[in-house]
């Protein structure tokens, strides 16, 4: 079923935590009653930020909840400069997880999502920055291209448009954008391409939504005068749904399980605060809606719709929700013929997703594979079924994009289950499935969206679908559904997962990175994947003329779909120092399949499927190496051991209940994960035994932790303070502190050179105060900003050497950063 798209709250009153996020919605009789609600409220209100999890919640939940406004989050960004808790994927795979936490979230608090095309580079210092990396005209383009489209009455910024520099440069550009575009909106001449798909559009007003947060503390916001703030009450209980709104407003932002935003709901009286900002302002602070007509009758014609709903919202039956159906369809009907084409499209899904849930009228096409490949026949099972006395017929379904129609005529009788299984042609080409926005290459800070009627859209935009054409009391009302596949799983039961359509082969190089460190030849394995049944050809490794590779091609069979097969190169070097991108291609009657296929696949979002170049990287590098065993203690997730292997180090993953001087007395280095100190509740109690060991001459590298709870005290063997320090700047100048020091010298001499091509950023929460007992190596900054010292700390401690760093070795390393490499290197080497 379409269920992820569903612009319902239907699911935030029973949804618990542990839900999967693939189980279609099937609504009860108190939240087809809030439905009404919804149907019978004319006003929206548009929230903007820049980033997944900016947005409040708590207000989101409330607009949607208490005042039943249609409620809409615009998020500038995706989130893929953020870090993963969760897993290893960074940048555009992780915006992947943080879209789908963001339809997640919207669907338990009742709003809708959007984003622009802007892409999130990293931390931003201030909006000028942030601005000149995004292409700001076309960002200032999707926010107007956003609000004209949801045509809302209200927006409420998320941050203050007035203080650059005092934030992330995301987020004050996020406001000053939406300030900036409630004034275009109603432009004619303000992008004007837009209008032969849209129209102009004025919002009454725009907010800012302050908090204590923009005063520097509690108390200094208590104290502040507020006669000019909207003051919300939002610590409303739905005693119907035996909830609070932050109840719901934590579980809305526990979806953003990627960045450990778990939220415990609490209770009572709460409010939130709104600074008026532009258009018309408000006589009754405590309504954000007034002057507007919030009824039926905002719109022409509208007042008998109006009159009709209220009628059918006084008398539901929450028994016999369907003895509802009839007065809804003559509603339907009436609403079919409005002018208004803004609301008519809105309250037409709203109302028929209301007489299916009050007729208990269950809809699914259901393929029989979870992937499909174009140029087949694809079985789909069709299952109809109402369960009310209303008459109901079923007269044909309509299939796309073949827009086949197969005629059924037949009567859904009260609780007898129809079913049908249809072949799909899928002769047609149907675009591959994966996010539209990935699709073709953008640039640092913007995704490429060449079609405009797909900016601001949230998730993929898929085209396999079924349309029931019903007939209800008469009334032809067409429901159309996404084709899905679903299975039983032994321990969570039913699973729904999302129909992709996939190439008939695809391959991936196993490892992203290939240090070359002499001349010696490597084996480099790449994976074929079947998309289909009987697959042939040959697969190739690309490399330039200065490379060499062997063999040229290698013949492969794959006889069944989804089975997998290893061809194995050899890959020789230049002789000379260099980076080149290795890229694998598969020929099949002719035709060239050059693309990765990549799943992601949690539980708390639903599946999705990235199609990416099927590349990796490979460096002939001056890095020299020595023999030590490593022993990894993996924080909250990062492929940094991966590259340690490909650097010839043996690297063994420590488990937390395998830290014990036993375990680890045989290894040289023991090297922490990113966030270790933050996730890894064992280190609170096994840090002194780490201690001693560097104590009895190991080497221990500490990775970067943030600022959130430690889970002990003492991070090293002498005191420092994390700070916010950071370089945002990849290409920041690098000044050494201690020129003479091994960590620049050996066994690889580091010059400025090692910090070029660096991505993103240098490093993230640097030491701001430490004890004289460590050693500062190196010093950099963001433009106008003091140095930061703090990237590495060295300290000796008895007979080893302890390090701690903020250096982004985490991003640097899987992009093939080589000064990554050659550094990272010399501090695994100190004291050899």
């Amino acid at each position: 079923m379409q269920h992820f798209k569903f612009n319902l709250l239907l699911l935030f009153l029973t949804v618990s935590i542990t839900v999967t996020a693939q189980q279609p919605a099937k609504p009860n009789s108190v939240e087809i009653y809030h439905q009404l609600e919804k149907l019978n409220f004319l006003g929206s209100v548009l929230y903007i930020a820049a980033h997944p999890d900016d947005e409040n919640t708590r207000l989101i939940s409330y607009l949607s909840n208490e005042k039943n406004a249609r409620t809409g989050y615009l998020s500038l960004t995706r989130g893929d400069g953020g870090q993963n808790l969760i897993g290893p994927e960074l940048r555009e795979l992780l915006g992947v997880i943080r879209t789908q936490e963001l339809i997640e979230a919207r669907k338990i608090d009742g709003g809708e999502q959007f984003f622009s095309r802007a892409n999130d580079f990293g931390f931003s210092k201030n909006p000028d920055e942030t601005l000149q990396i995004w292409n700001k005209n076309q960002v200032l383009s999707d926010v107007v291209w956003v609000i004209r489209n949801f045509q809302p009455d209200v927006i409420i910024n998320r941050f203050d448009h007035r203080s650059p520099g005092t934030t992330h440069g995301h987020h004050t550009s996020s406001a000053m954008l939406s300030v900036e575009a409630f004034d275009k909106v109603n432009d004619p001449t303000a992008f004007p391409e837009q209008l032969s798909l849209t129209t102009t559009w004025q919002p009454k007003r725009l907010f800012f939504n302050t908090s204590w947060w923009f005063y520097g503390s509690k108390e200094k916001f208590d104290a502040a005068d507020k006669t000019n703030l909207s003051k919300l009450q939002t610590g409303v209980y739905y005693e119907q749904f035996g909830k609070s709104n932050q109840e719901i407003a934590a579980l809305s932002r526990s979806r953003h399980q990627s960045q450990g935003f778990g939220s415990t709901g609490t209770r009572g009286e709460e409010d939130e605060y709104l600074e008026f900002l532009k258009g018309s302002n408000l006589q009754d602070k405590t309504n954000i809606f007034e002057g507007i007509d919030t009824t039926w009758n905002r719109v022409a014609n509208g007042k008998p719709i109006g009159e009709l709903l209220a009628n059918v919202q006084k008398n539901f039956d929450f028994k016999n929700p369907a003895a509802s159906v009839s007065e809804l369809v003559k509603a339907y009907d009436l609403i079919q013929k409005l002018d208004d084409k803004h609301w008519k499209e809105i309250k037409l899904q709203e109302i028929k997703k209301i007489i299916a849930a009050c007729s208990g009228l269950y809809l699914e096409a259901v393929s029989d594979s979870q992937e499909a490949t174009n140029k087949s026949i694809l079985k789909v099972k069709i299952e109809a079924i109402n369960r009310s006395d209303l008459k109901i017929n079923l007269n044909s379904i309509t299939s796309n994009p073949s827009s086949m129609t197969t005629q059924v005529v037949t009567e859904l009788v009260n609780n007898k289950l129809v079913n049908q299984t249809l072949e799909l042609d899928f002769s047609s080409i149907l675009d591959y499935t994966q996010p539209y926005y990935l699709i073709e290459k953008g640039t640092v800070g913007m995704y490429r969206v060449d079609d405009q009627n797909n900016i601001g859209k949230p998730d993929i935009i898929r085209n396999a679908k079924v349309t029931f054409n019903i007939e209800i009391e008469g009334v032809a009302i067409p429901f159309e559904k996404n084709i899905v596949y679903k299975y039983n799983d032994d321990v969570k039961g039913e699973v729904y997962q999302p129909l992709d359509i996939v190439p008939i082969v695809t391959s991936s190089i196993k490892e992203k990175v290939y240090i070359f460190p002499n001349n010696k030849e490597k084996t480099i394995s790449v994976i074929l994947k079947s998309g289909k049944e009987n697959v042939s050809g040959m697969v190739q490794l690309n490399v330039p003329s200065n490379w060499s590779v062997t063999p040229a091609t290698i013949p492969f069979t794959l006889s069944k779909k989804g089975e997998e097969q290893i061809a194995v190169f050899t890959v020789t070097p230049s002789k000379e120092a260099s980076e080149i991108v290795i890229k694998s291609s598969v020929i099949v009657d002719g035709q060239t399949f050059d693309k990765e296929k990549i799943d992601i696949n949690y539980p708390h979002i639903y599946k999705q499927m990235v199609l990416k170049p099927a590349e990796a990287k490979a460096i002939k590098l001056n890095i020299k190496t020595k023999d030590e065993k490593i022993a990894y203690i993996m924080g909250a997730g990062d492929e940094v051991p991966k590259s340690l292997m490909q650097m010839g180090y043996q690297v063994s993953i420590v488990k937390p209940d395998e830290i014990t001087t036993e375990k680890l007395q045989n290894f040289d280095v023991i090297i922490t994960g990113i966030r270790a100190y933050n996730v890894v509740n064992a280190l609170s109690f096994k840090q002194n035994i780490l201690l001693d060991l560097v104590k009895s001459g190991k080497t221990m590298i500490v990775q970067y932790n943030t600022l959130d709870e430690f889970v002990t005290k003492d991070l090293g063997p002498f005191p420092f303070k994390v700070s916010r320090d950071r370089v945002t700047e990849e290409n920041a100048e690098v000044r050494f502190l201690a020129s003479e020091h091994p960590i620049l010298n050996y066994p690889n001499k580091i010059t400025s050179k090692d910090f070029e091509g660096w991505k993103q950023e240098q490093g993230l929460y640097y030491p701001s105060e430490w004890d004289k007992n460590y050693t500062a190596i190196i010093s950099s900054n963001d433009k106008g900003e003091t140095p930061k010292d703090g990237a590495i700390l060295v300290a000796n401690y008895g007979k080893g050497h302890y390090i701690y760093t903020g250096i982004s070795f985490f991003r640097e390393l899987p992009e093939g950063v080589a000064g990554a490499f050659r550094l990272l290197a010399n501090m695994i080497a100190i004291g050899k």
